[in-house]
């Protein structure tokens, strides 16, 4: 659905973005996921046809962006960071308009511009003029054209910024809704949305490609990979259950939160998976302390997400 091969772009003697590769199938819902400048943004506009690339090439559905840019863009729906829309013109005028262009006729038109309109809760801001709109209104809007013609090819830059925690679930539900039969790629560098929604990341710094996986394959290179989290109930010493813990051999190092009786296990290097949980939920019962929880984590997406972007050593 979409390929990368060696794009770069260059501004002068800086370069955002080095040589990136990649492709992508329908089916994915791929998180771009890296810090501010990364080159996100950038990267987005090449595939889109938005900004020529100086080095690579990109196609999209195996249209080439640069020679067969049109047909291309026919099978893209692109939000593009900020959601800029016409400020004098209202969603209702602003979203016909975009069906005009995308050659949307008939009974269709009116099918796709009502049941948009539904999805992100238009309705009742229609016929206001955009630059009169909220943000997450405007953001909505912005989200509405992209999808407006069913593309085969979604790609969201920030698609959640300023919205609610309501909103955000929305779009989150429609993003999973939407994602069976076409690409959606997702750039963004809040985590949250990657864990969410995300079935791939890839992760870029400076302009590269650092990481390429699975959310939950990226979390498994946490420290906190099987760590076990223990909240200690009434009549159980915190600091006994902590030398008790620290005792075991599949245990590295322990971290506490005495106001609220938490207790995080982390698992030595090298641990079998759940051999740690088996330890810690085996001297839980043998010593019969009161536990209110225990539970198990699949590891800390932001933690590797700032080794892999900072260099740092796990």
């Amino acid at each position: 659905m979409i390929k990368a091969d060696g794009l770069t772009k260059r501004y002068g003697r800086d370069t955002v973005v080095n040589d990136l590769s990649f492709t992508c199938q329908r089916g994915e819902v791929l998180g771009f996921l890296g810090p501010n400048g990364a080159g996100k943004s950038t990267t987005m506009k090449m595939v889109t046809g938005f900004v020529a690339p100086s080095a690579g090439r990109a196609e999209v559905c195996g249209h080439d962006i640069a020679t067969d840019g049109l047909a291309a863009r026919r099978k893209i729906g692109y939000l593009p960071e900020g959601a800029p829309c016409y400020a004098e013109m209202t969603p209702g005028s602003f979203l016909a308009f975009i069906a005009d262009i995308r050659g949307l006729r008939g009974e269709k038109r009116t099918q796709r511009l009502e049941e948009v309109a539904d999805r992100l809760h238009l309705g009742p801001v229609l016929g206001q003029s955009i630059e009169t709109l909220s943000k997450g209104f405007k953001r909505r809007v912005g989200l509405a054209q992209a999808i407006l013609h069913d593309p085969d090819v979604l790609i969201l830059d920030e698609p959640t910024d300023g919205l609610d925690p309501n909103q955000k679930h929305e779009v989150r539900e429609l993003i999973r809704s939407m994602s069976a039969d076409k690409l959606i790629v997702i750039s963004t560098h809040i985590l949250e949305e990657v864990e969410a929604v995300c079935s791939r990341a890839i992760i870029i710094a400076n302009g590269e490609i650092l990481a390429d996986d699975t959310p939950h394959t990226l979390a498994g290179r946490s420290r906190y990979h099987n760590a076990v989290r223990l909240t200690i109930g009434d009549g159980t010493g915190i600091d006994e259950v902590i030398a008790a813990i620290e005792r075991l051999d599949s245990v590295d190092t322990t971290e506490s939160d005495r106001d609220h009786g938490s207790i995080i296990v982390v698992a030595r290097s090298g641990s079998a998976d759940m051999r740690t949980w088996q330890d810690v939920a085996n001297l839980v019962q043998s010593n019969d302390w009161t536990i209110e929880s225990l539970q198990l984590e699949a590891g800390r997406l932001d933690e590797v997400f700032r080794q892999i972007t900072r260099g740092e050593n796990s």
